[in-house]
């Protein structure tokens, strides 16, 4: 373990050196930006500067501005608006010092005269109110006009992306295509060699020392790569649970480690080559695009290499075939590959200011690169199936000779959606929509890439979730360990960890989705910032009469809400388990009180729900008034119990441990619900009674006044028995009970005479009357066992008196039976 660790520790230390090393020689010398400048000038200054940067970008938008300079437009109206917003907040900070000063000094009183210097002070003052006013004013409205600038620049583009979309040009299989191919090389041959030229300058003007330094830097991470992704497979292995979570976190390390790599060289490329003298804004341009060009491509690479691992299988997180894998394994390097050199290429000929013929020949043939390698890729793929189903069907049968590809629907439909976008591709290729082509080639790899990390996201948080707080014990499991007693208090603790893990994956894969549709719509035209943007207008609201709803609202409300019921649920529990047991109240009241608590504090977090999304209790009446006639006939039961409820809560005719009988209905109360009312019966099966049942309809409660019950034995004996002794024994076994109360004390009575027989009556009270029936059996077999000891008998044995007369031929007893 301590040779892991100092592995660990080394590996991050070499790499922290190198990377700061590697800032301190190449970063240049810190100088003093716009910004900083920016911070040092007055409010007021700010806004003046603001105003005629906004003045300029209406002129430029105005003058036909391409795409690229339109994004310049947008940064600088953004920059321009969180400028003014920061000036407008220091400028009311102002505003409300000059009006506390003049509330200070107070309003002079009619008819006399201030002082000279509290009068000039006073008029100071009121100007510079003044003046901070209209400078608050005037910053408001030119963050207006900024958002605005920011909103046009953004449907320009969107315009000028939905013209170019559908420009069409000569047919690359067209004589004329070449021809201005022709015509135009020299001259684009001729920037190109001028901006090789300055980035060769620029090269030549790096020390070698920063070169070989540099150089030993990217040879360091090229061959960290593997003992990096060692060491991370060794850690997950040995300190993450077992399960998905170990892949899953591999996967994400390998995107990782694949990103840094080329991503670091690159930044240390930049650095190098505009450290040297100064050079040209076109290759600083080019050369500021490079880095994160090369970030991305790292990361697309990295992204496939992760999902298909094609040399450990068993870290594999989708369902693909290792045969598959295999046969893809070199897609993702030569898509990032692809994507860096198209991405490049079209950077070059925006820089250059290459002529339309070049740059379409660059877009075509970078689009036409990607299309061939997903073209290759789907017939891999394809040709995988078929040879797995091969292989399949031969060992269930070897006389089977069909073979059948067994593929889901949605996986045919994205396989069809797919080949309908390369022929609409290939289509634009033909005939010349090259603009189309590359759109159509371009948003079907950006559609791979988000759904891919999308995907990945999705995994990662989905097992860290169930891995960290759900239970390690399925549910399915905790049944058969409750039957069995071992930890059954823990179920419920362990369902609410599982509900919880469930509930945060489902929010966090919905997050997941909704920036996986912003970013899939960003190439149409506007950045995914720009999205988001848009997506901020609607915390505005919706207003409905005189109420507000905004997101911001509504996201607020379930917070109080969710917190409040939690809150009350963790108070009921301490008031029910430790404040109620410590005083003098039964089980029934304690209960009562914990419920009554219970339903208080909800509708008091509904409440202040309602009143932080911004529905006041005052405005709730019109709803109750509309709402009236839908209680009064749909309603109307739900309402009877819910108030019967609150009734049996308040007078408590019944309470929980209470044995009553209702309805032909007899057993315990568990629980008094706002709705309805549980009894458990003897068998043990539990009846649920509307409330409203307890108020209307008569209820017998035996335990309601006094909690002791009777037993009651009715004994025939026959004539002769001596019943002062029958009573006697009768009593002594009433006496000799442990569960019969002396007081009041047991007693016998002589019922009456049923025919030829004389009736006991015997009564004794017990301590509940959920005891009477246990004790009423223990009793009858005492009392049988002592009158047979003692000779007495309860009924007389029949005696038939056989007649042999022909008119009675039949046998009747002389005693009648009982």
């Amino acid at each position: 373990m301590l040779i892991q660790i100092q592995k660990i520790i080394s590996v991050a230390a070499i790499a922290a050196c190198t990377h700061v090393l590697s800032l301190a020689i190449l970063l240049p010398a810190p100088a003093f930006s716009q910004e900083a400048t920016a911070t040092t000038a007055t409010p007021a200054a700010v806004v003046n500067s603001a105003r005629k940067e906004i003045d300029s970008l209406q002129s430029e938008m105005s003058s036909g501005a391409d795409s690229a300079q339109l994004l310049v437009v947008r940064q600088r109206a953004l920059a321009a608006q969180a400028q003014l917003e920061v000036a407008a907040e220091a400028i009311s900070e102002q505003l409300t010092q000059v009006q506390a000063r003049l509330a200070e000094l107070g309003t002079p009183a009619v008819g006399t005269r201030e002082a000279p210097y509290i009068a000039s002070q006073r008029a100071d003052l009121v100007r510079s109110q003044t003046a901070l006013d209209s400078q608050v004013k005037l910053a408001s409205l030119l963050t207006v006009e900024a958002e605005q600038a920011v909103a046009t620049v953004a449907a320009l583009r969107r315009a000028q992306f939905n013209a170019n979309l559908l420009e069409r040009t000569d047919s690359p299989f067209s004589a004329t295509f070449w021809g201005n191919v022709g015509s135009d090389t020299p001259a684009d041959v001729g920037r190109v060699r001028a901006l090789g030229l300055e980035i060769l300058a620029s090269v030549s003007n790096v020390a070698i020392s920063v070169w070989v330094f540099a150089i030993l830097v990217f040879a360091g991470l090229v061959l960290a790569r593997g003992p990096t992704q060692r060491i991370l497979i060794r850690i997950i292995s040995t300190r993450i649970p077992a399960g998905r979570l170990r892949r899953s976190l591999h996967a994400l390390g390998v995107v990782l480690v694949w990103t840094a790599i080329p991503g670091i060289t690159a930044h240390i490329l930049f650095t190098a080559l505009t450290r040297g003298a100064p050079i040209s804004d076109g290759v600083r341009a080019l050369l500021s695009s490079f880095e994160p060009i090369v970030w991305f491509g790292g990361f697309c690479a990295g992204l496939g290499l992760s999902l298909l691992m094609p040399h450990k299988p068993s870290w594999r997180l989708p369902p693909i075939a290792d045969l598959t894998a295999w046969r893809l394994r070199w897609f993702p390097l030569a898509f990032a590959a692809a994507m860096v050199l198209g991405a490049m290429s079209n950077r070059l000929s925006d820089v250059a200011e290459l002529s339309l013929i070049a740059t379409v020949i660059l877009k075509g043939l970078a689009a036409l690169t990607l299309f061939l390698m997903i073209v290759a890729a789907l017939v891999q793929f394809q040709r995988a199936a078929i040879d797995i189903a091969k292989e399949g069907s031969h060992e269930k049968s070897d006389d089977t000779t069909k073979v059948v590809v067994a593929i889901p629907f949605w996986l045919q439909t994205l396989r069809a959606f797919t080949w309908l976008v390369l022929l609409l591709t290939l289509f634009g290729f033909t005939a010349g929509y090259i603009a189309m082509a590359s759109f159509l080639v371009n948003q079907l790899s950006w559609i791979l890439i988000v759904a891919s990390s999308a995907y990945l996201l999705t995994i990662v948080t989905d097992d860290m979730f169930m891995t960290w707080l759900a239970p390690k014990v399925p549910l399915s499991e905790q049944a058969d360990h409750a039957a069995q007693g071992s930890d059954a208090t823990a179920a419920p603790a362990l369902r609410t960890l599982e509900l919880t893990a469930v509930l945060l994956s489902g929010a966090c894969r919905i997050l997941i989705m909704l920036l996986a549709l912003v970013l899939l719509a960003a190439p149409f035209g506007e950045s995914p910032l720009e999205l988001l943007r848009r997506a901020s207008s609607v915390n505005e609201g919706l207003s409905i009469g005189e109420i507000s709803i905004r997101p911001s609202t509504v996201f607020q409300g379930f917070f109080v809400l969710l917190t409040g019921l939690f809150l009350v649920r963790v108070l009921k529990g301490w008031v029910g388990n430790h404040l109620m047991p410590t005083t003098r109240l039964d089980a029934g009241m304690r209960m009562s009180l914990t419920t009554l608590f219970g339903y208080l504090g909800v509708v008091s977090v509904i409440a202040l729900s309602m009143s932080a999304v911004g529905v006041g209790l005052e405005r709730v009446a019109w709803v109750a008034s509309a709402l009236s006639v839908g209680i009064g006939f749909g309603l109307q039961g739900v309402v009877q119990n819910f108030v019967s409820g609150l009734i049996l809560l308040a007078e408590r005719p019944v309470k929980v441990g209470d044995w009553v009988s209702l309805s032909g209905v007899e057993g315990d109360i568990r629980r008094i619900n706002v709705r309805a009312t549980e009894i458990q019966m003897l068998d043990r099966s539990t009846v649920i009674v509307p409330n409203s049942e307890f108020i209307t309809k008569i209820v017998r409660n035996v335990t309601y006044t006094n909690p002791i019950g009777m037993v009651q034995i009715k004994l025939p004996m026959p004539m002769d028995t001596d019943s002062y002794k029958a009573r006697e024994i009768i009593l002594e076994a009433f006496v000799s009970h442990p569960g019969v109360l002396e007081s009041p004390a047991p007693n016998v009575w002589l019922d009456g005479i049923d025919g030829l027989h004389l009736v006991f009556n015997a009564t004794g009270y017990v301590s509940s009357p959920r005891a009477s029936y246990g004790i009423r059996s223990d009793l009858l077999f005492d009392i049988l066992n002592r009158l047979k000891e003692a000779g007495l008998s309860f009924l007389l044995a029949p005696t038939f008196v056989i007649s042999s007369s022909a008119d009675a031929p039949t046998a009747k007893p002389s005693v009648p039976l009982a």
